[in-house]
């Protein structure tokens, strides 16, 4: 099986609602996220490669125009945006372009990562 990811990198805000008012992320705050990107299959194409590295690139475009820089509840609504339910959201949206998506792991910080893998 060969496997290939790539990471990615943005900045939003979010909030996560009906958690104790004491608890530090019922706070209006933000991330300095990093995406990885995972495609697994057993056949390369006719260079070689799993997928191009290029042909991610509109995963790129789309981080940058309508997730960094934002406030995930009011991009992903209130119910999706602890880290696992961004794994979910970059999964399908990855999946439904590349079918090869294996995986999606997501950090908030440098010693927390999410990850969602069907």
């Amino acid at each position: 099986m060969y496997q290939i990811s790539k990471e990615f990198h943005f900045s939003a805000s979010h909030q996560l609602l009906g958690l104790p008012d004491d608890h530090q992320c019922a706070r209006l705050h933000g991330h300095n996220y990093i995406i990885v990107v995972e495609l697994s299959g057993e056949q390369l194409n006719q260079h070689g490669f799993l997928r191009d590295y290029h042909e991610l690139a509109p995963l790129k475009h789309y981080i940058d125009e309508q997730i960094d820089h934002r406030h995930l509840n009011d991009v992903l609504g209130d119910d999706g945006v602890t880290a696992e339910q961004l794994c979910k959201h970059f999964y399908d949206w990855c999946q439904a372009r590349w079918p090869e998506t294996s995986a999606v792991r997501v950090s908030e910080t440098p010693k927390t990562w999410a990850e969602y893998r069907p």
